[in-house]
């Protein structure tokens, strides 16, 4: 069903909560109190938050805009319905544009600049109204990709990062396994050295893009030594014989995002597919993991700034007992305060960026940003979707797919148990095993 937006006309109607709210005059006791002017309806989200960012950065952001309002935004709703949308067509025009390869090398079709700018491309796509499209945009532009852009050998990157940036190659990132999600190092999935090729075996879990994708950076067994230093990343083109999309799974959120189960059969791909050095792979995994977590902590942002203001506009007009539900202290006070974690974690986040630019170690902050963003979302969308009452439990409203999508924050690349190890273990009070 298409998702609405309950639009209110700024309207004296919205009275200013009164009350302990109301500031005080510092006049006379005989004095009468200031007129508190009426709220009216507040500006727009893009008027409300301006994020601190340079001039360029926010160009950059306003031509990625214009690409979702006429390209992307209008199909939302038919994507979500189909349960898949189209990576290569929509990949195309995002590739032409430049937005696939913001910090790829300009010798491989990007643009050469630094992170900071992938992330503000990232909170601009934090605009497409559903989950699963910008999900899968992360996953070409900023997870899939990374250690082939800082390891790969320049014949790997004429083969797959050069067309994945165009947009004329969907990617995909095969690291989860039924077996081992968040546990990396537990995956079982196998490729045998065998003269210049690796015969690959085993299957892979929750592949977003997985049943478009045109290759895949596949994270492999390549010897029997120790789970950290035993492990590849390979460039595994989808074609092969032996590759069997098993199934598209059916999930509770992230509706228009195709997410298969995936097996390997003695698949064949050459040896020279290997991403830098053998046994290198679990290494150059959690150096993607933290691009991988930036990214969605930003387009997380953006997300749920469009959930406030939606709600600020929707119970602004909204009349319960002959009056806003806006004018409510329980409602305003608690709108107030979701934004101003959102604000908090926007500052988290801007502060790993500027420190990963600069070529410091982020794993502790991305992982604080990505757990503070999941619990962030889950606090957002609850306590949005109870002000917008039954409308919130339709499928009518943007905010109750929200509420479905950004479940997955805290779950996907890596839990919010994961985060908090990882936390733990750079503030050295992890015990040991």
């Amino acid at each position: 069903m298409p998702v609405t937006r309950e639009k209110a006309e700024p309207s004296p109607a919205c009275a200013a909560p009164g009350g302990a709210g109301r500031a005080r005059s510092g006049r006379s006791s005989g004095a009468s109190p200031p007129r508190v002017p009426p709220v009216t309806c507040p500006r727009s989200r893009g008027e409300q938050w301006e994020a601190p960012v340079k001039l360029n950065h926010k160009s950059r952001g306003k031509e990625a805009l214009l690409i979702i309002n006429k390209e992307i935004n209008p199909f939302v709703d038919k994507w979500e319905e189909e349960g898949q949308f189209p990576a290569h067509k929509v990949f195309k025009t995002l590739g032409q544009a430049g937005f696939l390869g913001v910090d790829k090398p300009i010798e491989y079709g990007g643009m050469g600049l630094d992170f900071s700018y992938n992330i503000a491309v990232a909170e601009e796509l934090g605009n497409i109204r559903c989950g699963g499209v910008p999900l899968a945009i992360g996953v070409q532009a900023g997870m899939a990709t990374p250690a082939l852009t800082r390891f790969g050998s320049d014949e790997l990157k004429k083969q797959f990062l050069v067309p994945t940036i165009a947009g004329d190659f969907v990617a995909c990132l095969g690291i989860s396994e039924p077996g081992a999600g968040s546990d990396v190092a537990n995956i079982k999935t196998t490729a045998v050295r065998r003269g210049d090729e690796y015969i690959i075996n085993g299957g892979k879990m929750w592949i977003t893009s997985g049943s478009q994708a045109d290759w895949m950076c596949l994270l492999a067994n390549t010897s029997e030594g120790p789970p950290h230093r035993n492990k590849s990343l390979i460039c595994l083109p989808m074609n092969l014989p032996g590759i069997h999309v098993a199934k598209k799974i059916d999930k509770l959120g992230m509706r228009s995002s195709d997410t298969a189960q995936i097996f390997f059969e003695d698949v064949k791909v050459p040896s020279k597919n290997i991403i830098g050095e053998e046994g290198k792979g679990f290494t150059y995994q959690m150096l993607q993991f933290q691009e991988e977590r930036l990214w969605g902590v930003a387009i997380v942002l953006t997300q749920l700034e469009t959930i406030i203001q939606e709600t600020i506009d929707y119970t602004c007009q909204r009349k319960v007992f002959n009056q806003s539900v806006l004018h409510n202290q329980t409602v305003h006070f608690r709108l107030a305060e979701l934004a101003t974690e959102v604000e908090l974690l926007r500052s988290l986040l801007h502060r790993a960026v500027a420190l990963y630019v600069e070529g410091n170690d982020v794993t502790k902050f991305a992982s604080m940003a990505k757990l503070k963003a999941g619990r962030l979302a889950r606090e957002v969308t609850d306590s949005c979707l109870q002000f917008w009452g039954g409308m919130g439990f339709t499928s009518e409203v943007l905010v109750s797919r929200f509420y479905r999508d950004l479940r997955l924050t805290s779950i996907g690349g890596g839990t919010d148990e994961t985060m908090l190890s990882i936390i733990c273990k750079y503030m050295e009070i992890l015990p040991s095993k």
